[in-house]
């Protein structure tokens, strides 16, 4: 009786109880009361059955008596007393009088006793005396026919199917907080009721995906420190050695200096994300213009295309404007050109295009490398993932710039998708563009 169920269950059974005994209770003090009433039905026909137990009795003597009040006990399944003005039992000549003096003093309509009723009534004449008397426990179950036992088990029904109503969305609820508390971030309660219990599931749902966010951005931002300050540490460390070998103190110093700013700027930019994903109203809104920010991009990775043997075309078609974060922009759009800078062959090119479609900017970087298998596509931008067979990891990184490029993107309510340009891939970025 512990459950929420049980209880709901055992309150609207209690009550249902309480409704059936208190109407049978109720049913018999209406009766009793109204049977005092002259004009009422029962009174009424204490009365007939007066008349013509009196005119039995004056036509037929003892044995028209008899045979009324034997009627009258084979239809009403009641007993029938009829008496003089002295309370003297005109079929059997016992003495009622104790019934008249009862009659006389609570009434000439009705008196009861502990297990029978009685309705007296006395002719207008004065000379005889009518006692109609019913069993109390007829009484008192009058009302009652078996087809209410169909409402009854009706009422048992319905008070069932309402507990399980009230309790089944609290047990799913405690079932997703459980998995929730035990590590499954995803646990769920999906709840389409429109009532209050409702509005409480699809709460702790809000409080749950707000979590589950938080939580992951965290996770996030261990493997983008990982990813994206190995290599400024590696050169940082090259940087200190040489400076402790005294050769180019000044030059290595200023190295030193840059990758230590790089480094500020790029746990800035990874917090930055990691905010914006946590809490979307953090994202900064701004005018940038994409034409410029990818021209300025491609003159700082022109050095790195040079140093793979390749290089870079970059074919702006119009000028574009989106609002959004420039620095979660630039970070986005940088990952992406240097992948393709990376997996490019000698020799080859890497393009760089920007164009306006439909209110979208769309920009599409294509490297001429060997590709990404058909069923892999879907999966390169999924943290650390690779394709080691033609992307071998001696190219570098680990497998989370495009992961970072598609939330950077993804916050900016944009699309990022690859497919294969044979030879190469093309990776295709898309974003809300702002009113010129």
């Amino acid at each position: 009786m512990n459950t929420l169920f049980a209880k709901i269950l055992l309150w609207f059974w209690t009550w249902v109880a309480i409704a059936v005994v208190g109407s049978a209770f109720i049913s018999a003090w209406e009766f009793r009361r109204n049977i005092s009433d002259r004009e009422a039905p029962a009174a009424e026909l204490v009365a007939f059955q007066l008349s013509q137990a009196r005119w039995a009795y004056e036509t037929g003597g003892r044995g028209g008596l008899a045979r009324f009040l034997d009627t009258v006990h084979r239809i009403y399944d009641a007993r029938g007393i009829l008496t003089d003005e002295n309370g003297i039992d005109l079929l059997t000549g016992k003495d009622r009088s104790a019934l008249l003096q009862r009659a006389r003093n609570r009434g000439p309509y009705a008196f009861f006793r502990a297990s029978r009723s009685m309705l007296a009534r006395a002719a207008d004449d004065g000379r005889y005396w009518y006692f109609y008397e019913i069993s109390g426990h007829d009484v008192g179950i009058w009302f009652f026919e078996w087809d209410h036992l169909f409402v009854l088990l009706a009422a048992v029904v319905l008070c069932y199917w309402l507990a399980l109503h009230l309790s089944s969305p609290v047990r799913e609820l405690q079932r997703a907080v459980e998995r929730f508390g035990r590590g499954d971030l995803s646990a769920r309660v999906n709840s389409r009721r429109r009532d209050e219990l409702g509005e409480l599931a699809r709460t702790f749902d809000r409080m749950a995906g707000r979590i589950e966010t938080l939580l992951t951005a965290e996770r996030r931002l261990l493997l983008d420190v990982s990813h994206e300050l190995r290599s400024p540490l590696a050169r940082l460390g090259v940087a200190v050695e040489l400076a402790r070998t005294g050769a180019n103190v000044p030059v290595n110093l200023d190295r030193i200096q840059k990758e230590s700013d790089r480094l500020n700027s790029l746990v800035g930019q990874l917090l930055q994300v990691t905010r914006a994903e946590g809490d979307p109203s953090l994202l900064r809104r701004e005018p940038v213009r994409v034409d410029e920010l990818v021209q300025q991009l491609v003159d700082d990775s022109n050095i790195e295309a040079h140093a793979h043997g390749c290089e870079l075309h970059y074919d702006r078609k119009q000028p574009v404007t989106v609002d959004g974060d420039p620095e979660l922009l630039r970070r986005a759009v940088e990952n992406v050109i240097r992948n393709a800078i990376r997996y490019a062959p000698r020799e080859t090119a890497v393009d760089v295009s920007l164009g306006r479609n439909n209110g979208t900017a769309v920009l599409d970087v294509r490297d001429r490398g060997p590709g990404v298998p058909e069923e892999a596509l879907p999966q390169i931008f999924d943290a650390f993932y690779r394709v080691d067979t033609d992307r071998a990891r001696s190219s570098g990184g680990i497998g989370l710039g495009l992961s970072i490029a598609r939330r950077a993107i993804e916050l900016h309510k944009g699309v990022i998708r690859a497919r294969n340009a044979e030879p190469g891939l093309e990776v295709e970025m898309q974003l809300p563009a702002a009113s010129a």
